[in-house]
C-alpha cells in the first residue's frame, strides 16, 4: 500500500492507480456501493451526492457550481484537479481519500471523520471545519488556508506542512501532537487553544506575534 510521509505522519494512500476503472456518469448509488469507477471532465451546476458509498475511484477534472455531499462513505477515492465551489461534506466518513490540485475555496466540513486523508497543493481559502474528527492520520501539505477556520474539532493526529496559513483560525479543540512544524505560524489566531501541539522551538517567534494580535495589545513604543 502506498502510504504519504510528512516527518511523522504515514498517511496511507487510494489505489486506484493500480486498478482498471470504469466510467460512471453519476455518483450516487441508492442501494449498491460503486466501486471501482472513474468519474471526470465533467461541467455542473450542481454535484449532489447524498447516502452512498464511493469505493476505489478517481474523480478528477471534475467543475461544480455548488457541491453538496451528506452521510456518504468515501473510501480509497482521489480527487484530482476539481474545483468544487460551495463544497458541503456533511454528515461522512472519509477513509484514503487525496485530494490534490483542487480548488474548494469556502468548502465547509461538518460532522465528518477523516482517516488516512491528504489535502496536496489545495486552495482551501475560507473553508470551515467544524465538529470534524481526524481518527487516522491527516495531512495538509502545501495548501493555502486563508481565512480557514478549525472549531470544535479533533486534530489529534494532523500533520501540516509548508501550508499559507494567513489569519487561519484554531478555536477550540483537541490539538494533542498535531504536528505545525514548517509553517509560518506569525499570522494564525487561537494560539491559546492550540495545546500540546508539535512545533519547532524557532516557531516561539511566530505565537508571540500571533498572541499579540488576538490579544490585540498596543506597545508602548508604537505610541512614540
Amino acid at each position: 500500500m502506498e502510504t504519504f510521509t510528512i516527518r511523522d505522519t504515514r498517511v496511507a494512500l487510494p489505489a486506484v492507480g493500480e486498478r482498471d476503472l470504469q466510467a460512471v456518469s453519476a455518483l450516487e448509488a441508492a442501494d449498491d456501493p460503486i466501486t471501482f469507477f472513474s468519474y471526470r471532465d465533467r461541467a455542473l451546476r450542481l454535484l449532489e451526492v447524498v447516502d452512498s458509498r464511493l469505493h476505489d475511484g478517481l474523480i478528477q477534472k471534475v467543475t461544480a457550481e455548488r457541491t453538496h455531499m451528506s452521510d456518504v462513505r468515501l473510501s480509497s477515492v482521489e480527487l484530482a484537479d476539481c474545483e468544487l465551489a460551495s463544497l458541503v461534506i456533511a454528515d461522512s466518513r472519509l477513509t484514503r481519500v487525496r485530494f490534490s490540485n483542487c480548488r474548494l475555496l469556502g468548502a465547509r466540513f461538518s460532522e465528518v471523520t477523516l482517516e488516512d486523508v491528504v489535502f496536496e497543493r489545495c486552495r482551501l481559502d475560507y473553508a470551515t471545519f467544524t465538529h470534524v474528527i481526524a481518527k487516522g492520520a491527516v495531512a495538509f501539505v502545501g495548501c493555502s488556508l486563508t481565512e480557514a477556520e478549525f472549531d470544535g474539532s479533533d486534530l489529534s493526529r494532523a500533520a501540516f506542512t509548508e501550508n499559507r496559513l494567513a489569519q487561519t483560525r484554531f478555536g477550540q479543540g483537541t490539538y494533542r501532537g498535531t504536528d505545525l512544524r514548517e509553517n509560518d505560524l506569525s499570522a494564525i489566531s487561537g494560539v491559546v487553544n492550540l495545546r500540546q501541539a508539535l512545533l519547532d522551538r524557532h516557531q516561539l517567534a511566530d505565537l508571540t506575534d500571533a498572541l499579540a494580535d488576538d490579544l490585540d495589545l498596543t506597545f508602548a513604543d508604537d505610541l512614540e
